[in-house]
């Protein structure tokens, strides 16, 4: 049965970073009107500044998302903001004024450093269980490790890694899971050491950049698998197919451009 449209957006939120612009305000959370009845249509209507400069905010995400879907009890309110060179996360109430955003809480990289082992975040996916997933880039000290955080929804404690085992791939990035078929994928970008400060054709032929998918059993949070895409690619956005019973999908590559297929083979 389809399911019946949604509302359409009236408003979105746009990071808007100032780092490596010679600007030293902090990054902010843009508001935009994209209500075309609006008479502040396509304009910033609300500017949420971070209390901390040099963040470089990247990726969002939300507190609930699909992954809850049928719990009454959730409430998507809550945006998530990982800062991928401060190591940072911002939580953003949009719930009690949706077109002025406040602060909700600041987990402080250190939380990150020595509950997790990890820093530079990147995505964040909410999970069933009532917890939020951050993939990271790296360690604390900025060389590269994949590996993923866990926060409480509610309370955005950091509870510790999702992963398990010794194994972890070498870098990490962008990730997507189909618990259907017991499977997450990671990408890989590169060392947050030498990323964070510009590209550097050097840093290809010395095995800085990612050229990986990292395939990883869901049930276990166990590393099992890495598929080459091949030199000099950098696999970033990964996504699944909608339908929830997809066992394939597509990833990006920024430096080669291309895009690969990725599929269930047994």
């Amino acid at each position: 049965i389809p399911a019946p449209p949604g509302p359409r957006e009236e408003i979105i939120y746009v990071p808007c970073i100032y780092r490596n612009t010679g600007t030293g305000k902090p990054d902010f959370l843009a508001t935009v009107d994209v209500d075309p009845k609006s008479p502040t249509y396509s304009q910033v209507i609300h500017r949420l500044p971070m209390p901390n400069a040099g963040d470089e905010l990247h990726h969002s995400g939300w507190n609930v998302c699909s992954s809850c879907f049928g719990d009454r009890g959730k409430r998507r309110d809550r945006l998530v903001l990982p800062a991928l060179i401060s190591s940072r996360i911002y939580a953003v109430d949009v719930g009690t004024e949706p077109r002025a955003p406040r602060l909700f809480k600041v987990v402080n990289p250190e939380d990150v450093f020595w509950k997790c082992g990890l820093g530079y975040p990147h995505t964040s996916h909410c999970l069933g269980s009532g917890e939020i997933m951050i993939s990271t880039l790296g360690d604390p000290a900025g060389n590269g490790k994949g590996g993923f955080i866990l926060l409480d929804a509610e309370t955005f404690e950091v509870k510790g890694n999702w992963e398990r085992g010794d194994e972890t791939p070498p870098m990490g990035y962008d990730f997507w899971y189909q618990p259907r078929h017991n499977v997450l994928i990671s990408t890989e970008w590169g060392v947050p050491k030498c990323l964070g400060y510009g590209f550097n054709p050097q840093d290809l032929k010395k095995g800085r950049y990612g050229r990986r998918l990292n395939v990883w059993d869901w049930s276990s949070h166990r590393y099992v698998q890495a598929i080459d895409v091949g030199e000099d690619s950098a696999p970033l956005e990964i996504r699944f197919l909608h339908n929830p019973d997809a066992a394939e999908g597509f990833v990006g590559c920024t430096l080669s451009s291309a895009i690969h297929r990725f599929f269930r083979t047994q």
